[in-house]
């Protein structure tokens, strides 16, 4: 937790009474290497911590994983329009490797913001950061070449690279692993 308590100040001032409030809330959890947090059809009622290990966003597209999202220690993870309206979420949430999460139950945190501006400050914010990750991610994928996203993780994500398969990697990238190969060859 004292990762999680960290993180949160660094978002927002988070007095000793809001840390109070919230820590009821939270649930660390383990997940399996495969294991889902969040399946496609169902609604998204948690956000996720990352505390070790990684996890994914996916969904199907004629049998196929098209990766969308990757999600690593010190970030949250979740399916945000899903969790916001109550509507099933069109991913699904997957460990990508063993995986340590701290689970925000959503009924609670909305209960806690109720009874603290600074939790409430906090929801805000965390909102605005995954907007902004949203756009960033919108912007890689339609100003860039395939080329251009992956020299792009190389400086921004590089733990991405170090830790994903390649097959993983060039769905998210949205080409073909044998194009993702040439990618890297010419990088090298």
């Amino acid at each position: 937790m004292n990762n999680l308590l960290r993180y949160l100040q660094s978002l927002t001032d988070l007095s000793p009474g809001d840390w109070a409030l919230m820590h009821p809330v939270l649930t660390p959890v383990a997940f399996k290497k495969g294991a889902h947090l969040l399946r496609e059809g169902e609604v998204c009622n948690a956000l996720f911590y990352i505390d070790r290990g990684y996890c994914r966003s996916y969904y199907l597209k004629d049998g196929l994983e098209k990766n969308t999202a990757f999600y690593f220690e010190n970030d949250i993870a979740t399916n945000i329009q899903s969790f916001g309206t109550g509507e099933p979420s069109a991913y699904n949430l997957v460990a990508g490797e063993p995986l340590q999460v701290i689970a925000f139950d959503k009924q609670g945190l909305a209960r806690a913001a109720q009874q603290s501006a600074g939790i409430e400050a906090l929801g805000r914010k965390c909102i605005r950061l995954f907007a902004s990750r949203q756009e960033e991610q919108a912007n890689l994928f339609q100003l860039y070449t395939a080329g251009e996203r992956y020299a792009w993780l190389e400086q921004h994500q590089p733990e991405m690279l170090q830790r994903v398969s390649l097959s993983q990697l060039a769905s998210y990238l949205g080409v073909a692993r044998e194009t993702l190969s040439r990618i890297r060859k010419r990088r090298m």
